[in-house]
C-alpha cells in the first residue's frame, strides 16, 4: 500500500527539485551536483559512461549521493543492452533490443530484464530508461534502430513489457520510450526535431500499440520523444515533450496511464535549439510531465528549476500541477523500495548463462545459409569495421574480442583488418590487399548504410572475392540494402564480445541458427510469428 512518509514535509522548492534529474561530470560527486541536491531538492541523478569505471566504483558513487540527499534519489542509467550501454565492468551486459527481438523469447527477455536489474539496484542505480517501444520500420532511422525489438508492434509490445516486469523484479524502475513512438523518423532528435507525420488511426495500430499494451498492464514510467506528431499538434511544430493534447490528452486520458511521466533530456537539440531549456522544463510541465531530464550543464540545470518556480510564484504553474507531480514522484520511490525495502540478489551466473543464450538465438542467417559453416582449409580474411569517432548514440568503446580472435579460437587461419566505419584509405588499401591473398573474406560491417565509404569497400570486396564474400551487419541490419546481390549475409544487431562468440558459432557451424528476422530488409521480409 503506498504511503506518504515525508512528503508534507517537503517544502515547494524541495516539490519542484523532485521533478528534476540531472547530470553532472566525472567519477565523484561534484560541488555543483551537491549544490542541486542540498540547495534546490534535486530528487534524481542520471548516470553517463563519463561518472561510471566499474561496479564497485558505482555503488559508492551511488552511496555518496543519497547520503548528500535528505531524501532518497531515484539513481538513473541508460542500460538499454547490447549497443546502448554506459557500464561494461562489472555487470553483465544484455543483448539489445532488436537481437532480443531476433531471439523472440519473451522468457528470457524477462529473467535478462529481472538479473540486469538487480546488478543495478545492487549497485545504487534503481531506474533504467529502458526498453524502447519504438517500433522500428524506417530503414534510415539513425537513432533507433537496434534499440528497438522490430518492426511488429505485438512482438515489440509483449517483449517490451516481459522486459518492463523483469525490471520491476529486480527492483529497478523501467521507463518504456519513447512515447508516442520514434522509430519511424530519418531525423535523430539528438541534432533536430523529428516530425511523424500518420495520421491517427496508423498511430493508433502501429507507434501508440506498444505503450497502449504497456499501460494496460500497469507500466510505471514512460519517456517521452522530442517528436512532433502533426496528428495531435496540427496547427504548430511541438514535440511531444511539451505537447498537452500529447501528455495529457492522449496519454493521460485517452490511454489511461496514470504513472511517472518522463521527459526526454531537454539538453537534445530538438528542445535547446529551439525554445531553449528552461522555458522547455515550464512547457513540459504544463503540458503534464512529471520528471524533467536535464543531463549535462549546471548553467541549464539551475536557469530550468528556476523558471520553474517564477511560473508557479506568476501563476503560470499551478502548486497543484507541482504537488500532482511530486506525489507521483514521490510514490514511485515508495513503491520501488528507496525508503530502506530489502533488495533481490543479483546472480552473475546465471545472468551469464541468460546472456549467452540469447545471443546464441539472435545471430540471424538472412541469406546464403547453405554456404555455412565456412571451411577451415586455406586462410580467412576478417575485415573489421569498428566506430573512431563518438556520436550521440555511437560510443568509441576499445573492444579486444574480436571475430578475427573468435574464429581463430575456433581453428580457423585468420588474418583480421580492422577499419572505421568510415574506412580511410589507407585502411581501405589495406583491406583490399589481405583480401587479394586470402582465400575468403568475411565483413564485418557496422553501420555501413550510413556511410559512403565502407559501403564502397563492401561493394567493392564483394565483386573481387567472387561468390566467396561473406558479410556480417553487426548494428543495423538494413546494410545488405547496399550490396543486395551479396552471397551470404548475416545480422547480429550489435557487436559486443558475447554475441560475436555466438557468431563464429554459427559461422563454425557449431551453432544452429534459431533467429528470427525481425525487420523487413528489401525483399527479405520479417519472419512470421510461428515459424
Amino acid at each position: 500500500m503506498t504511503t506518504n512518509r515525508g512528503f508534507g514535509e517537503l517544502s515547494l522548492k524541495q516539490k519542484i527539485g523532485q521533478l528534476f534529474m540531472c547530470g553532472f561530470e566525472g567519477t565523484e560527486p561534484t560541488k555543483e551536483i551537491g549544490n542541486l541536491i542540498r540547495d534546490y531538492g534535486v530528487g534524481g541523478i542520471i548516470y553517463f559512461r563519463r561518472n561510471l569505471k566499474d561496479a564497485g566504483q558505482v555503488r559508492e558513487l551511488s552511496d555518496r549521493l543519497q547520503q548528500i540527499s535528505e531524501y532518497p534519489l531515484f539513481i538513473a542509467i541508460d542500460q538499454e543492452g547490447g549497443m546502448v550501454v554506459r557500464l561494461e565492468e562489472g555487470v553483465t551486459v544484455m543483448p539489445g533490443g532488436m537481437a532480443q527481438g531476433a531471439a523472440d523469447n519473451e522468457a528470457l527477455t524477462r529473467e535478462a530484464a529481472k538479473l540486469s536489474g538487480a546488478e543495478l539496484r545492487e549497485i545504487g542505480i534503481n531506474m533504467n530508461f529502458a526498453p524502447c517501444l519504438d517500433v522500428n520500420n524506417n530503414p534510415q532511422n539513425p537513432v533507433i534502430g537496434v534499440r528497438s525489438y522490430g518492426e511488429d508492434p505485438k512482438r515489440v509490445a509483449a517483449l517490451g513489457l516481459a522486459a518492463i516486469q523483469g525490471y520491476k523484479e529486480g527492483g529497478v524502475v523501467a521507463v518504456a520510450k519513447h512515447f508516442p513512438g520514434h522509430g519511424d523518423t530519418a531525423v535523430d532528435s539528438h541534432y533536430a526535431l523529428p516530425v511523424v507525420p500518420h495520421g491517427v488511426d496508423r498511430l493508433n495500430e502501429v507507434e501508440l500499440y506498444p505503450f497502449h499494451y504497456a499501460i494496460e498492464r500497469k507500466a510505471d514510467a514512460i519517456m517521452t520523444a522530442h517528436v512532433v506528431f502533426p496528428a495531435f499538434e496540427p496547427d504548430s511544430a511541438i514535440p511531444a515533450t511539451r505537447s498537452e493534447p500529447i501528455l495529457t490528452g492522449l496519454l493521460r486520458k485517452q490511454l489511461g496511464f496514470e504513472g511517472v511521466i518522463v521527459t526526454d533530456c531537454l539538453e537534445m537539440n530538438a528542445i535547446s535549439g529551439t525554445i531553449g531549456v528552461a522555458r522547455g522544463a515550464v512547457d513540459a510541465i504544463k503540458a503534464g510531465a512529471d520528471l524533467i531530464l536535464v543531463s549535462h550543464r549546471v548553467s541549464r540545470q539551475t536557469a530550468a528549476l528556476e523558471a520553474v518556480m517564477e511560473a508557479v510564484m506568476t501563476g503560470e504553474i499551478s502548486e497543484a500541477r507541482i504537488d500532482e507531480a511530486a506525489r507521483r514522484i514521490w510514490n514511485l520511490k515508495q513503491e520501488q523500495g528507496l525508503f530502506g525495502d530489502e533488495l533481490p540478489k543479483a546472480d552473475r551466473a546465471r545472468a551469464a548463462e541468460v546472456q549467452r543464450e540469447l545471443c546464441e538465438a539472435a545471430v540471424t542467417v538472412v541469406k546464403g545459409g547453405e554456404r555455412l559453416p565456412l571451411p577451415k582449409e586455406g586462410r580467412t580474411v576478417v575485415i573489421w569495421a569498428e566506430p573512431h569517432s563518438r556520436t550521440e548514440v555511437i560510443e568509441v568503446i576499445p573492444q579486444d574480442w574480436t571475430l578475427g580472435k573468435a574464429l581463430s579460437a575456433a581453428g580457423y587461419d585468420v588474418v583480421e583488418v580492422r577499419v572505421g566505419t568510415d574506412p580511410t584509405a589507407e585502411e581501405a588499401e589495406a583491406a583490399r590487399k589481405a583480401v587479394s591473398t586470402g582465400q575468403r573474406a568475411v565483413f564485418v560491417s557496422y553501420d555501413a548504410a550510413f556511410s559512403e565509404s565502407q559501403s564502397g569497400l563492401i561493394s567493392e570486396l564483394n565483386a573481387s572475392c567472387e561468390g566467396s564474400f561473406v558479410w556480417v551487419a553487426s548494428r543495423t541490419p538494413y546494410d545488405l540494402l547496399i550490396a543486395p546481390e551479396a552471397p551470404v549475409y548475416l545480422c547480429t544487431y550489435e557487436n559486443k564480445p558475447a554475441m560475436v562468440s555466438a557468431l563464429a558459432g554459427v559461422l563454425s557451424g557449431e551453432l544452429a541458427v534459431k533467429a528470427r528476422l525481425p525487420v523487413t530488409i528489401g525483399n527479405y521480409a520479417r519472419a512470421p510469428e510461428g515459424d
